[in-house]
């Protein structure tokens, strides 16, 4: 199965392919609907015209049939001689009669009477030769018509007139003379050929049974469908059971059309065959200029699309490569912007965007080196002196932190004196990181010197009160001090939470408390030494920052200080560097994928079992 790999594959297959199928969808059917709509109109033309054409022979028919109506009323009354002899001269000069004749029948009660004689004369009609009746014998049978009947059609004559007769009947029903008017075939198929549609066509007229009675070829068929023409038989099925209509033959124009329509005044039909590319010319110019402008404005619109999606894919493949090169940590870049739309606000926003990764990237150097920094100021390994294993971490939730934490030797505080300082900067980030620096290099100058641990603490907070006036930051801070000769604590407690001591023997948790407000906020506050509590052997003091107790989980649950002392039960025989790996540890489990939004500092001061305990 093929996949675009490309975006310029994916623009052909799913958008100029669907286009190029629509449009050729819409224009297929639209050019369907329009061809069925001229040739229905072409239809309903050209149907008006063969009628129109028909009408024309029924006119011509009618003409000579009208004035042996007037003869046929005048059956069976007196003294219409003149009227008679009046209607057979209108008759005999009707345009288009060959002749007209009135024959008596020879009967028994007619045996002494002559037949009357034709005299054979030049008329006008074409100059045609007529026949006329002389009038004596006329006059003489006048008493005997009673009737005239209707004209009806007899084309077996001579093959070139059809013959209009009607009968005279006398006073019994007996037919005693025949009135015939012949009307030449090339008259009235004359009355086609000067049709304006038809004119060049092949004409016919046609009796119910398909035979050809005359038509404007010199050698028509004899008979619709001979010779195998199966559109004639279909023609001749159709004329069969309708009046008027039209079958084509095969082929897009078909090879031939046959239109036929049913005269008034005969019992025939008058048919047209003619080339279907001939008739059908204006939906074939039609249906060229239609393929041919559609496939222009098809190949005009996949240009387009091509066109323009061809400038896009160059706009995105040349961001694209910009984007590799930057991911390779080449940053100099600066795209063209050649247009004003979508694409060109796009490549804009990329060189936006790499002028501020750039300097992103020079703030993150500068934020990793500033981490590194941070990181060599914090104690690199734990502390292990006789009788105490120390050890402490801090994980930061951004690149830096104000957490902080650090050993402290107080040579003028007795003999090996221990310090263990764990502080919290409010807020995080780069301005935490450096007020926590400087917090760490006020305690480290002062402790050279301390003789006293509050005074110590005293000074560090006016330090920084000079620092802190007009940005309001402070500091928390629980200070531990271990006298290792003597194992006795004291500590002072600014701001900071409360330290926790576990002792396994008695299974017993105790804060060590104290007051004490947190560092640079008042440059006049005085801090309290609490302490003399004795080092038991395997006992625990854990230092923490209040990032561990309220990290919550995903449900909003806090991690509290319960978890911290269960974790200090079960692991109070490791170290003080496997007690803090096991909290770290269940700490991140509980927090899961929520992120840390705070910084997690955490000391955990073990005391060796080296002498009983007191």
């Amino acid at each position: 199965m093929f996949r675009p790999k490309t975006l310029q594959q994916r623009l052909m297959l799913f958008l100029m392919l669907p286009v190029t199928v629509l449009l050729i969808s819409m224009g297929t059917v639209g050019f369907i609907y329009a061809r069925d709509s001229i040739l229905e109109q072409w239809r309903e033309a050209g149907f008006l015209k063969l009628q129109r054409a028909a009408h024309n022979v029924d006119m011509r028919l009618q003409q000579p049939k009208e004035w042996m109506k007037m003869f046929l009323q005048t059956g069976g009354k007196a003294d219409v001689q003149a009227v008679q002899e009046m209607i057979l001269e209108r008759i005999e000069s009707t345009k288009g009669v060959a002749w007209v004749r009135l024959d008596w029948r020879r009967d028994e009660d007619s045996a002494a009477m002559p037949m009357l004689r034709m005299m054979p004369r030049r008329h006008g009609a074409g100059g045609a030769e007529t026949a006329r009746m002389m009038s004596m014998p006329h006059r003489f049978h006048q008493g005997r018509i009673a009737e005239v009947t209707s004209p009806y059609y007899d084309v077996s004559v001579d093959g070139r007139t059809v013959s209009i007769i009607s009968n005279l009947n006398d006073a019994e029903g007996r037919t005693i003379g025949t009135l015939t008017a012949a009307v030449r075939f090339d008259y009235l198929v004359d009355a086609v050929s000067t049709s304006d549609l038809w004119g060049s066509y092949r004409a016919y007229i046609v009796d119910g049974d398909g035979h050809v009675l005359a038509g404007n070829t010199e050698t028509p068929p004899r008979r619709l469908g001979d010779n195998g023409d199966e559109l004639g038989k279909t023609a001749l099925a159709e004329m069969a059971e309708h009046a008027a209509g039209a079958v084509m033959g095969e082929g897009h124009p078909p090879e031939e059309i046959i239109g036929f329509f049913r005269l008034h005044e005969a019992p025939w039909f008058l048919v047209i065959s003619a080339p279907g590319r001939e008739v059908l010319a204006s939906i074939v110019r039609f249906s060229g200029y239609y393929l041919l402008g559609a496939a222009f404005f098809i190949l005009v619109t996949l240009l387009l699309i091509r066109w323009v999606a061809g400038r896009t894919v160059v706009a995105v493949k040349s961001v694209s490569d910009a984007a590799r090169e930057i991911a390779e940590g080449r940053l100099h870049h600066n795209l063209p912007v050649k247009s004003r739309d979508e694409v060109g606000e796009l490549v804009a926003s990329f060189n936006t965007m790499t002028r501020q990764l750039e300097e992103h990237l020079r703030l993150k150097n500068s934020l990793e080196l500033a981490m590194e920094v941070q990181q060599n100021l914090l104690p690199s390994e734990p502390l292990i002196v006789e009788g105490l294993d120390i050890a402490g971490t801090s994980r930061y939730c951004d690149e830096t932190g104000g957490d902080y934490y650090d050993f402290i030797g107080l040579p003028e505080m007795g003999q090996e004196p221990i310090g263990v300082a764990v502080g919290d900067v409010s807020g995080h980030g780069v301005a935490a990181a450096l007020l926590m620096t400087s917090v760490r290099a006020f305690i480290r100058s002062r402790a050279i010197h301390a003789q006293s641990l509050p005074r110590m603490i005293g000074d560090v907070n006016r330090l920084l009160c000079m620092d802190t006036t007009l940005s309001g930051s402070f500091m928390t801070l629980f200070f531990l001090l271990m006298d290792v000769a003597s194992d006795e604590i004291r500590w002072i407690r600014a701001g900071h939470e409360p330290a926790m001591a576990y002792a396994p023997a008695s299974d017993a948790f105790t804060e060590l408390k104290g007051p004490g407000m947190a560092l640079g906020v008042d440059p006049e506050s005085s801090y309290e030494e609490e302490g003399c509590s004795t080092l038991r052997p395997g006992g625990i003091i854990l230092l923490a920052t209040d990032g561990l107790w309220e990290t919550e989980n995903g449900e909003g649950e806090p991690f509290g200080r319960d978890r911290v002392k269960a974790l200090l039960r079960q692991h109070h025989r490791s170290s003080s560097e496997e007690i803090i790996e096991a909290i770290l540890d269940a700490h991140g489990r509980f927090r899961g994928d929520v992120p840390q939004t705070d910084d997690v500092t955490l000391v955990v001061v073990k005391c060796r079992e080296r002498k009983d305990a007191l």
